[in-house]
Formats: C-alpha cells, structure tokens, sequence
C-alpha cells in the first residue's frame, strides 16, 4: 500500500552536515504530517523534527538551530538537512508520515531507517 524510504544517511565529522532524504509512495491522497525520529542504542526512539501539510514544523530542542525540516507536498517527500552535528546525533534516523487515503482512512508508516554517525 505505502512505501516510506529513506536516504542519505552515513559517516560525518562532528561540525559537519548531512542532508536526509524521504520519499512516500503509494495510493496516497495527501500526507498531514512527515517527520523524523532517531533512535539511538540503548535508548527509545525519540521525535527529531516534523512539519505539517501547511508548513508548520516542529523541532525536539536540542536539534533546533542546526537541523532544518522541508517537504514537497506534491511529490510527499521530506528532507532533514543536518548541520553543526555533534557525536550524540548518532542514531538510526526514521522517517515517518501520517497518511490520509481517498477512502478517509489514516494511518502512520514508518520506513526501515538510515544510520548517521557522527565521529571523528
């Protein structure tokens, strides 16, 4: 039914940048909100930045000023550009997106998620 893929992820210098790229796929009327969750080990899965079909976006604190959510709703596909990443970025980035289908019924679909390091 839905495809979420994402890309981009892979190996950078603390101080460096890092752009994250999402793609939705399906029989998809329009997506409410896109987001993206990192996951890193021994800890829970925790919201990084979102941005509603308006443009409304949210940001987790510590990411704010330094990551930068975008979406095409036209195309339902989501971008984080990271930059001034620090070693506790590290996690396995996911993204997600919350889908209305032409028959009302929605739901959130998660995809298999991209590992970032950040090390020097």
């Amino acid at each position: 039914q839905v495809q979420v893929v994402e890309s981009g992820g892979g190996l950078v210098q603390p101080g460096g940048s890092l752009r994250l790229s999402c793609a939705a796929s399906g029989r998809i009327f329009s997506i409410n909100v896109m987001g993206w969750y990192r996951q890193a080990p021994g800890k829970q899965r925790e919201l990084v930045a979102t941005i509603r079909s308006d443009g409304v976006k949210n940001y987790e604190d510590s990411v704010k000023g330094r990551f930068t959510i975008s979406r095409d709703n036209a195309k339902n596909t989501v971008a984080l550009q990271m930059s001034s990443l620090k070693p506790e970025d590290t996690a396995v980035y996911y993204c997600n997106a919350d889908v209305l289908f032409i028959t009302g019924y929605k739901n959130i679909y998660w995809g298999q998620g991209t590992q970032v390091t950040v090390s020097s």
